[in-house]
């Protein structure tokens, strides 16, 4: 049988069949959906106004998805646990914020003057709860596990998912006259919030689009927050603690740095952007309802994958162009399809970069 020998010094090039299937599977996609983009591009240019207003929906959505996803990525990027508990949490200080809405008695007709400070101190309050319930949880149940079966640590927070979502639907059912009857008459329907802020059009006589100060509210104070954490990272001692336990836990701990407290912080950290995403909600879309957790946590954790898990900056714009997408796809292609949308650009995206778009493949921990 004759063998094929190669000269010493000789190159053997090798068919790149990887970047062909990519190629090839863009290439699927470009033409398949050619004819509906071109169409949904049309539309847009034919109604900028229409165009305008989703893409202030999708900001304000991107916003508050980004509050959540930054808990995911915080978590996994120190102790590569996927904590499905999270979305459950947001939900949790969306009906915190809607008790002390009621315990407070605000209503539309509150004075401004009192409305806005009472909303700030619930703002606060909420953000407090939910990390505090973040916290104990880490205490309580992953603590224990941090050493063991990552799958155990998987198992523990899909039990303690479960845990908030029947939280939240007995938390339905509270009728103490104290609290002005804003949990409604039944305990698994959606709760109606008070539109605490004025639905007034700030952009009313300036130019034809509907800006909202609801909008305004929830961009601007999911920026603030978001800017907030990033400078906490990057220029705080415990910042630092938290980059260094993500990167090496074992060097770090033999540099004296404290890795339960370091990860008990980005529990923390994560479950008080959790809350303040809870109340944000409520006040923008008028309801909550005790299952939201799951498409919100669904949505945010496939932000922070987008973005590139465990990267701060990655999941804040991971949160942005998932809120847009899903906006625009609400309006151009349909609700039913949006879901669609947005996890076959996910694998799009995945396919060309494994590690997101900001993530850098840094190997397994041990």
């Amino acid at each position: 049988m004759a063998t094929q020998t190669v000269r010493p010094g000789a190159t053997v090039r090798t068919i790149p069949w990887r970047l062909i299937g990519n190629i090839a599977l863009l290439i699927f996609f470009v033409l398949f959906l050619a004819v509906p983009l071109w169409n949904i591009l049309l539309e847009m240019i034919n109604n900028p106004q229409l165009l305008a207003r989703q893409l202030v929906i999708g900001l304000s959505n991107g916003a508050y998805i980004a509050l959540i996803a930054l808990g995911y990525t915080l978590v996994y990027g120190i102790v590569e646990l996927i904590n499905f508990a999270h979305g459950d949490l947001y939900m949790l200080g969306a009906f915190f914020a809607l008790t002390m809405i009621g315990l407070f008695g605000l209503t539309p007709t509150t004075p401004l003057g009192l409305r806005i400070p009472l909303m700030l101190l619930i703002l606060l309050l909420t953000m407090v709860f939910t990390a505090a319930i973040n916290i104990s949880v880490d205490r309580l149940v992953y603590r224990r596990l941090r050493g063991g079966s990552r799958l155990a640590a998987l198992i523990s927070a899909l039990g303690v998912s479960f845990m908030f979502i029947n939280i939240g639907l007995l938390w339905g059912y509270l009728r103490f006259p104290a609290l002005n009857g804003v949990m409604g008459t039944n305990a698994v329907a959606p709760k109606s919030v008070p539109s605490l802020l004025p639905n007034t059009n700030l952009m009313e006589g300036i130019v034809n689009i509907r800006f909202t100060l609801k909008d305004l509210a929830v961009i601007v104070i999911s920026v603030l927050l978001l800017i907030g954490l990033y400078l906490f990272v990057q220029r705080t001692k415990l910042g630092k603690a938290m980059r260094a336990t993500a990167q090496d836990r074992d060097a770090a701990a033999l540099m004296g740095i404290d890795v339960n407290r370091t990860i008990a912080m980005a529990f923390l950290v994560g479950g008080a952007l959790a809350g303040a995403a809870g109340m944000l909600v409520g006040q923008y879309n008028g309801t909550i309802v005790f299952d939201q957790g799951f498409t919100a946590g669904l949505r945010s954790f496939t932000a922070a994958v987008l973005g590139g898990i465990g990267n701060v900056v990655g999941a804040m714009l991971g949160g942005l162009l998932i809120g847009l997408i899903s906006a625009l796809s609400d309006q151009y292609i349909g609700a039913k399809w949006t879901n669609a949308v947005v996890f076959g650009i996910l694998v799009i995206i995945l396919v060309f970069r494994p590690t997101g778009l900001l993530g850098e493949d840094v190997g397994q921990k041990a």
